[in-house]
């Protein structure tokens, strides 16, 4: 379902079977994580800020403590301010970080700061577990 469908789907309400709006779904942020060829991905996706950074921060730190290399993908990352950049350099000086298919937002962020000439930028999965 795209977003615009269920921004405009309907449900029954409890009182009476009349139809009620949904919610819309928030713009939030995400984070999973899984194993692939020896290193920890994170997968981050939405709007990443002071607010919304601590469960990004925990996934990165706890992965840079039990992975040799961690692998945050992050094309899906709509919105990101100075202290997800912050994070990814304190994360890059503590282990080894490879940022994978940045949107055009972070790629834009780490262009202006001088930051991706820091950090590792792949292109795809396969070339961040190769280098």
């Amino acid at each position: 379902m795209f977003l615009n469908e269920a921004a405009l789907s309907t449900r029954t309400s409890s009182a009476g079977g009349t139809p009620a709006p949904e919610r819309t779904p928030s713009y939030g942020s995400a984070v999973r994580r899984y194993e692939y060829r020896g290193a920890c991905v994170i997968v981050a996706s939405g709007e990443f800020d002071l607010g919304s950074l601590p469960p990004l921060h925990d996934a990165l730190s706890t992965a840079v403590r039990h992975y040799p290399k961690v692998l945050l993908e992050a094309s899906a990352v709509t919105f990101a301010d100075s202290t997800f950049l912050n994070l990814l350099i304190f994360t890059h000086q503590t282990g080894t970080l490879r940022v994978i298919a940045p949107s055009a937002q972070v790629r834009r962020l780490c262009e202006i700061t001088g930051v991706d000439t820091v950090l590792e930028i792949r292109r795809t999965i396969e070339e961040a577990t190769a280098s």
